[in-house]
Protein backbone atom coordinates (compact mmCIF):
# COMPACT_ATOMS: atom_id res chain seq x y z
CA UNK A 1 0.00 0.00 0.00
CA UNK A 2 1.28 3.27 -0.85
CA UNK A 3 1.70 5.75 2.54
CA UNK A 4 1.46 9.10 0.67
CA UNK A 5 -1.71 9.87 1.15
CA UNK A 6 -1.66 12.02 -2.03
CA UNK A 7 -4.04 12.24 -4.76
CA UNK A 8 -1.31 13.49 -7.27
CA UNK A 9 -0.45 9.60 -6.84
CA UNK A 10 -3.43 8.49 -9.08
CA UNK A 11 -3.25 11.44 -11.35
CA UNK A 12 0.27 10.32 -12.67
CA UNK A 13 -0.64 6.95 -13.09
CA UNK A 14 -3.31 7.71 -14.97
CA UNK A 15 -1.61 10.37 -17.04
CA UNK A 16 0.95 7.42 -17.72
CA UNK A 17 -2.01 5.35 -18.94
CA UNK A 18 -3.74 7.90 -21.15
CA UNK A 19 0.10 8.39 -22.45
CA UNK A 20 -0.15 5.06 -23.44
CA UNK A 21 -3.07 4.81 -25.03
CA UNK A 22 -2.69 7.50 -26.93
CA UNK A 23 0.84 5.83 -28.34
CA UNK A 24 -1.35 3.06 -28.80
CA UNK A 25 -3.92 5.07 -30.86
CA UNK A 26 -0.95 6.28 -32.84
CA UNK A 27 0.34 3.02 -33.41
CA UNK A 28 -3.27 1.33 -34.82
CA UNK A 29 -3.66 4.45 -37.14
CA UNK A 30 -0.18 4.26 -38.54
CA UNK A 31 -0.87 0.29 -39.26
CA UNK A 32 -4.02 1.24 -40.54
CA UNK A 33 -2.25 3.91 -43.27
CA UNK A 34 0.29 1.83 -44.15
CA UNK A 35 -1.93 -1.05 -44.78
CA UNK A 36 -3.62 1.41 -46.91
CA UNK A 37 -0.50 2.85 -48.77
CA UNK A 38 -0.38 -0.74 -50.53
CA UNK A 39 -3.40 -0.40 -52.18
CA UNK A 40 -2.81 2.99 -53.12
CA UNK A 41 0.17 2.12 -54.70
CA UNK A 42 -1.52 -1.20 -56.17
CA UNK A 43 -3.75 1.49 -58.16
CA UNK A 44 -1.34 4.59 -58.71
CA UNK A 45 1.50 2.68 -60.45
CA UNK A 46 -0.34 -0.69 -61.92
CA UNK A 47 1.51 -3.65 -63.66
CA UNK A 48 4.68 -2.51 -61.71
CA UNK A 49 6.36 -6.06 -59.82
CA UNK A 50 7.72 -4.06 -57.15
CA UNK A 51 4.38 -2.82 -55.71
CA UNK A 52 2.19 -5.88 -56.56
CA UNK A 53 2.44 -7.63 -53.59
CA UNK A 54 -0.17 -5.40 -51.36
CA UNK A 55 -0.45 -8.42 -49.07
CA UNK A 56 3.09 -7.40 -47.72
CA UNK A 57 1.47 -3.79 -46.22
CA UNK A 58 -1.55 -5.45 -45.32
CA UNK A 59 0.63 -7.81 -42.93
CA UNK A 60 3.14 -4.99 -41.83
CA UNK A 61 0.55 -2.78 -41.38
CA UNK A 62 -2.19 -5.87 -39.38
CA UNK A 63 1.07 -5.95 -37.34
CA UNK A 64 1.49 -2.36 -35.86
CA UNK A 65 -2.37 -2.43 -35.29
CA UNK A 66 -2.40 -5.62 -33.08
CA UNK A 67 1.49 -4.12 -31.42
CA UNK A 68 -1.23 -1.18 -30.10
CA UNK A 69 -3.81 -3.39 -28.99
CA UNK A 70 -1.23 -5.07 -26.99
CA UNK A 71 0.25 -2.02 -25.51
CA UNK A 72 -3.12 -0.93 -24.61
CA UNK A 73 -3.47 -4.39 -22.66
CA UNK A 74 -0.11 -3.89 -20.80
CA UNK A 75 -1.04 -0.55 -19.87
CA UNK A 76 -4.41 -1.33 -18.67
CA UNK A 77 -2.90 -4.45 -16.82
CA UNK A 78 0.14 -1.99 -14.87
CA UNK A 79 -2.59 1.29 -14.38
CA UNK A 80 -5.27 -1.48 -12.54
CA UNK A 81 -1.88 -3.21 -10.19
CA UNK A 82 -1.01 0.90 -9.37
CA UNK A 83 -4.59 1.27 -8.46
CA UNK A 84 -4.85 -1.79 -5.98
CA UNK A 85 -2.04 -0.05 -4.12
CA UNK A 86 -3.37 3.09 -3.49
CA UNK A 87 -4.83 4.22 -0.26
CA UNK A 88 -8.97 4.83 -0.21
CA UNK A 89 -7.46 8.96 1.10
CA UNK A 90 -5.84 8.57 -2.38
CA UNK A 91 -8.50 8.46 -4.29
CA UNK A 92 -10.39 11.37 -4.27
CA UNK A 93 -14.44 11.37 -2.98
CA UNK A 94 -16.90 10.50 -5.85
CA UNK A 95 -14.07 10.10 -8.38
CA UNK A 96 -14.01 6.78 -10.98
CA UNK A 97 -10.25 5.79 -11.28
CA UNK A 98 -11.89 3.04 -13.61
CA UNK A 99 -12.87 5.63 -16.81
CA UNK A 100 -9.69 5.72 -18.54
CA UNK A 101 -9.39 2.01 -18.26
CA UNK A 102 -13.06 2.20 -20.06
CA UNK A 103 -11.22 4.04 -22.81
CA UNK A 104 -8.80 1.46 -23.23
CA UNK A 105 -11.39 -1.48 -23.48
CA UNK A 106 -13.49 0.99 -26.46
CA UNK A 107 -10.19 1.27 -28.15
CA UNK A 108 -9.16 -2.28 -27.99
CA UNK A 109 -12.66 -3.22 -29.48
CA UNK A 110 -11.64 -0.66 -32.30
CA UNK A 111 -8.94 -2.34 -32.79
CA UNK A 112 -9.66 -5.99 -32.65
CA UNK A 113 -12.41 -4.83 -35.13
CA UNK A 114 -9.23 -3.05 -37.69
CA UNK A 115 -7.69 -5.80 -37.32
CA UNK A 116 -10.16 -8.27 -38.48
CA UNK A 117 -11.12 -5.64 -41.31
CA UNK A 118 -7.57 -5.63 -42.43
CA UNK A 119 -7.63 -9.63 -42.14
CA UNK A 120 -10.81 -10.22 -44.35
CA UNK A 121 -9.53 -7.92 -47.26
CA UNK A 122 -6.64 -9.29 -47.59
CA UNK A 123 -7.98 -12.73 -47.56
CA UNK A 124 -10.92 -11.32 -50.23
CA UNK A 125 -8.27 -10.80 -52.36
Amino acid sequence: MSELNDPRVLFAAERTLLAWSRTSLTLMGFGFVLERFGLFLKFMVPGRAIVDDHNASAWIGLSFILLGCAFLLLSSRQYRQVLKTLAPPEIPERYSPYLPLLLNLCLLMMGVTLSAYVIYSVCAQ
